[in-house]
């Protein structure tokens, strides 16, 4: 594949799949109570709002074009200020929304590409490797998949560690960079392992998709 088209393909995606996980962060704490993130102006779709030049555009292009085996990058999070959180919401409630929003967006994005895809696979009988439309869904279904599984992981920055107990929560937070760093040193050494349940929901898609469209 040419790494001009590869690039396009994978960067196309990366952007629309951040742009939708940071604007889920941004419109739950909305519908909470808090409008930090619409007074920065990210309560919106456009990438424009979200990218980070580095960790959106340079830094897949780059692992793109060395065909990387390990695709990594990030947008600019979404502030929130629990404080804002309307009356019977807890803090440790908000942010627990607020942060699954952003992964639960990527589950959502997924489902719908794997749904697209099998459908012109089997309805309009597609080739695959002959549309770029049907390539750019694989990617879009395997980033959101792989950026929800991800952001899930209970470390500092990511999402996940929102869901830990708050005495944890803090002590890590602490430390963030340093877990950080560890965990995509690990993910880089065992990138295979994110294969697992990436195959396994990839699965689960399918033969829902072939058991509704009646392939």
């Amino acid at each position: 594949m040419d790494t001009v088209y590869k690039v396009i393909i994978v960067l196309v995606p990366m952007i629309l799949s951040l742009s939708v996980h940071e604007f889920a962060h941004a419109y739950s704490a909305y519908k909470l109570g808090d409008d930090t993130a619409k007074r920065h102006g990210r309560l919106t779709l456009n990438p424009m709002a979200h990218v980070d030049i580095f960790g959106t555009i340079l830094l897949p292009i780059i692992l793109v074009a060395t065909n990387s085996g390990f695709f990594f990058g990030w947008a600019k999070p979404v502030p929130v200020n629990r404080i804002n959180f309307r009356r019977g919401v807890t803090m440790k409630q908000g942010d627990m929304i607020t942060a699954g929003a952003g992964p639960v967006s990527n589950l959502i994005m997924a489902f719908l590409a794997s749904g697209i895809y099998f459908f012109m696979a089997i309805q309009m009988n597609q080739n695959p490797s002959q549309n770029p439309v049907m390539q750019l869904l694989v990617y879009l279904f395997q980033i959101n998949i792989a950026l929800a599984i991800f952001n899930f992981i209970p470390v500092p920055p990511l999402d996940g560690h929102y869901f830990l107990p708050d005495s944890i929560k803090e002590k890590m937070v602490q430390h963030q960079m340093v877990f950080f760093v560890l965990l995509i040193l690990l993910i880089n050494v065992f990138s295979s392992a994110l294969f697992v349940p990436m195959s396994f929901i990839s699965d689960l898609l399918q033969k829902f998709w072939l058991m509704i469209l009646g392939g």
